[in-house]
Parts: structure tokens; sequence; C-alpha cells
């Protein structure tokens, strides 16, 4: 954080304070958009946009000030996300009454991951839930002596811990990049694009499939994805990529455009998934935490595609950490 302070004072507005200054700018239009159109005629349809811009306004705070003060605090606010996260998942997903002790063992991975993240042990935490939580929590299982639905059971388990911990966590892994290896904005600027892209392609997917929508991509997933909004959405996110992608990562070149090209699809296949799960679990949102949004995991669903693809395109062409 001082660094960062230092660095505005002596170099002026770094790119992530205009990134910042720029999504504060587009939640002010909003807002001003939320209180004007449930008044005009015809508003009713926009009767949940003051609760949304709300909450987004709560979240664009506690995101921001987590990437400000560094890396200890954006790991613990993910940390809390993933525990909420989780905490939904476990509670929509069936489960049988012999399986509390492994629901606890489910939680605890949670620090396990994140003591991995503040040690910067990256090796560790890369095989901790995929292989060794992948293989006990099934042995555990088998020990309770309890095969109805046992093959189901560790299905979900393993799929709520890769996707609401493991993925999560390569977030706050970003922010353990050093300076020198991200220079253009640092850890901080390496996070920031990876959640404007992901969360403006659910934006832009949204607004093209409103204008131009006319085929049906997964209608009997998610009814109102359309081949144009797709499309849209992935030429909007492309492009948003390939022009802040140089102020704010080292990507270049080839790894640009190979990121451009995949996060938009990413994160449109998580956004179906979690359709697919809730559709299967018969719930048309996660939870009601967040006010206009639905539950935690409704807002995170294409952050946990995305994040690993573009932690380790990162990885693959640009960063000399991991």
């Amino acid at each position: 954080m001082l660094a960062f302070a230092h660095n505005l004072s002596v170099n002026g507005p770094t790119p992530l304070m205009l990134g910042l200054a720029a999504v504060i700018a587009f939640l002010c239009a909003g807002t001003v958009a939320a209180l004007v159109l449930p008044r005009l005629k015809g508003g009713a349809q926009f009767k949940d946009l003051p609760p949304r811009m709300a909450s987004w306004w709560v979240i664009v705070v506690l995101v921001t000030g987590a990437l400000v003060l560094g890396w200890q605090a954006t790991a613990i606010l993910f940390a809390a996300i993933s525990f909420l996260a989780l905490r939904e998942f476990l509670s929509l997903a069936p489960a049988r009454r012999e399986d509390r002790a492994v629901i606890a063992v489910a939680y605890l991975t949670i620090p396990v991951c994140y003591v991995f993240v503040f040690a910067n042990i990256y090796l560790f935490y890369l095989v901790f839930i995929p292989v060794y939580v992948f293989l006990g929590l099934p042995f555990m299982m088998a020990c309770i002596g309890q095969t109805r639905g046992y093959l189901a059971s560790t299905s979900a388990f393993h799929w709520a811990l890769v996707t609401c911990v493991y993925n999560i966590g390569f977030i706050p892994l970003l922010m353990r990049v050093p300076q020198w290896d991200a220079p253009q904005a640092g850890a901080a600027g390496l996070v920031f694009l990876l959640l404007v892209a992901t969360e403006a392609n659910d934006v832009f997917q949204y607004i093209a499939g409103k204008a131009f929508g006319r085929h049906k991509i997964t209608p009997k997933v998610s009814p109102n994805k359309t081949w144009e909004g797709f499309i849209g959405g992935w030429a909007a996110t492309a492009t948003l990529i390939l022009l802040a992608g140089p102020v704010f990562t080292p990507l270049h070149g080839v790894g640009l455009w190979t990121v451009a090209a995949s996060l938009p699809v990413a994160g449109f296949a998580g956004d179906v998934t979690f359709s697919a799960i809730k559709r299967d679990i018969g719930v048309k949102d996660t939870s009601h935490f967040i006010p206009g949004h639905g539950g935690v995991l409704d807002r995170l669903d294409s952050l946990t595609f995305t994040a690993p693809l573009y932690f380790h395109l990162l990885a693959y062409f640009s960063l000399a950490t991991y």
C-alpha cells in the first residue's frame, strides 16, 4: 500500500487508479439510470435496477479497498468469498446425514488453501484440492460406510471445492506476483483486468442479446442466451482485453490475442454451466445474499471459469513467477 501511494504521488495517476476511476464513472451512470428508468412509463421492468446498483457499489468498494491495501487484504477477502460460495453450494446440493463430518472437512480446505497463498507455496496450492482432497474425501466417505448416493455425493463435493475454493484462489495468487514481473500496473492490475473483463462480458452479452438476440444457444438450460448475444459479447470483451491488456498486464502478441479470444468463451461457459446446475437443483438463484443479484455464486459463476484460465495463460505467456 505504501509503494502504491508513493508511485501515485511521484508518477501521477497509475493505470490502476485510472481504471478504477472509469469503473466509478460507469457506476455513477448506472446509478442515475437506476433512479430514472423505473419512474418512466413502462419502467416496471427496471424495478430491480436500484438494488442491483446498490449492491454493485458495495462490491466495487470492497474489491477496490482490497486491491489498494495489497495481497494480504485481497487474500482475506477472497477467502471469505470462497467460504460464502461453498456454503451456498453445499446448502443446495443434495447431502446425506452421514456427510456432516465430510462437510466440516470441506470447509477446512479453505484455510489450508489460503495458508499456501500466504506462504506463497504455489506448488502445494496447485495439487492440494485437485489431487489430495480429490482422493481423500471419497476415502473418508467410504470409511463412513454409507454407499447410498456415494458417487453423486463425492462428485458434488469435488465440484464444489474446485469451483468455489480452488478456482477462486487463483485471484489472490495473482496478487503475489512481484512488481518486476508485472511492471505495467502491478499485481493489482492483473486482477483488475480479470474482474473487469469477466463482469463486462456478462454485461456485453446481455446488451447484445437484448438488442439483437434471435437464435437461442442453450434453450433447455438458459433460454435467454442467444448466439447474437454470445458473439456480440465475445467481440466487445475481446476488444476490451486487446485495448486494456497492454496497459494492465505484460501480455502482448500471441498471448494477448489468446486471452482476448478465450476469456469471453470461458465466462459464457461458467454462466451456462451454473445455470444447468441450478436447473437440476430446481432453483432460480443460489441464495438472496446479494440484493438484486441473487447469491454469491450467481455473481461468481463466470469468474470460476475465467480465473484459472486467465492465471495459467498469464503464467505461460508472460509471468516468470509462475
